[in-house]
């Protein structure tokens, strides 16, 4: 695998041809479903191989990409509705009540105005997000709330947002929360395995997070703000893809720097490593700070120039957002009426 990661430091797009190794693990198009990852043995030789991870490249490719591929505003409303798709509406305060997240699922289940639907002319169409993501207290309130819709509840769990418990304590929790419904789980490594190089202690955490899930998916947070250098966020992102993540996701929206592109860029390209050598789908999720529209379409072309259409689905790509949908709707009413409507037009919960 080291050949393969020493891509991610290069300016280069190109989605390199499946080995044939891989190909016998090749997942089902997205119509019939994806196979899930399995995980693998933890390839400490790989880790050791990785040195470095080039910051400039990465930054110079991401200040490339959002400027070639910025998307026409004839198009963007288009890209809007697939944001609103892949996004899981958040709410992780200290000030969370059942009623609010109650008035949180309302929203998810009528993400947009009637008027804008009718102007936009999606009246048949459902644009729903994924799903939405509570502490796990309000697990079953929201299962409740969103029962019948498709929507999936997703649950942040082991002492979410610091991972600073014992393990035993942690996958209780995991437990507690698939039993209430919760149909993914966002778990938090301790960070503190990452700065000590403790990459097979990760990995067997992970490992057993994994197995209390269960059938729930199981998303594995870095906290990449926390991880100090680009090649941490690099071999905890294939660590965790080792252990059996199904999706790898930057940040709890706790940290002072939560998601930014040039580490989104190191993320998806691990998984692309990933996937070069297992030919399982991993999927990405950005969190924390992404607040408007123009910032969710620049992560959403950085997943299609770099992973590809399939990564456009929530299958496979989810946004970690409280105002995002906000912000999103009031673009939306814009492109039909040319006017910004106030905030409060648009309640959230």
């Amino acid at each position: 695998m080291s050949s393969t990661i020493r891509e991610a430091g290069t300016g280069a797009s190109k989605v390199m041809p499946l080995p044939a190794r891989a190909a016998a693990n090749t997942p089902l198009p997205l119509e019939h479903g994806i196979a899930r990852n399995p995980g693998m043995k933890l390839d400490l030789g790989f880790l050791e191989s990785v040195r470095s991870v080039n910051r400039s490249a990465l930054e110079r490719r991401v200040a490339t990409l959002t400027k070639r591929r910025s998307i026409k505003a004839d198009n963007q409303a288009a890209w809007l509705l697939r944001a609103i798709a892949c996004m899981d509406l958040t709410t992780l305060n200290s000030n969370d009540t059942d009623e609010r997240v109650r008035r949180l699922c309302a929203k998810a289940i009528n993400p947009l105005r009637k008027d804008i639907v009718e102007g936009l002319g999606i009246s048949g169409e459902t644009i729903r997000p994924a799903a939405v993501c509570v502490y796990h207290p309000f697990v079953a309130t929201a299962v409740d709330a969103l029962r019948g819709t498709g929507i999936h509840v997703a649950a942040v769990s082991t002492a979410f947002p610091h991972g600073l418990a014992p393990l035993s304590t942690r996958l209780q929790e995991i437990e507690a929360s698939v039993k209430d419904g919760a149909d993914e789980i966002d778990v938090v490594i301790p960070r503190g395995l990452v700065y000590g190089a403790k990459w097979r202690e990760l990995f067997n955490e992970i490992v057993a997070m994994r197995a209390a899930c269960g059938e729930a998916h199981l998303k594995v947070i870095l906290g990449t703000g926390d991880l100090a250098t680009l090649r941490n966020v690099m071999l905890a992102s294939m660590v965790a893809m080792m252990a059996g993540a199904d999706f790898i996701k930057t940040s709890t929206g706790k940290e002072s720097v939560n998601a930014t592109l040039p580490v989104g860029l190191a993320m998806v390209r691990a998984i692309r490593a990933y996937f070069e050598e297992t030919g399982y789908l991993i999927g990405f999720k950005p969190a924390g700070g992404i607040s408007t529209a123009k910032v969710s379409l620049d992560w959403l072309v950085l997943m299609k120039e770099e992973l590809g259409r399939p990564w456009l689905e929530p299958e496979l790509f989810r946004f970690g957002a409280s105002s995002l949908l906000t912000d999103i709707e009031r673009q939306l009413e814009h492109h039909l009426t040319g006017h910004y409507s106030a905030n409060h037009r648009h309640a959230m919960a």
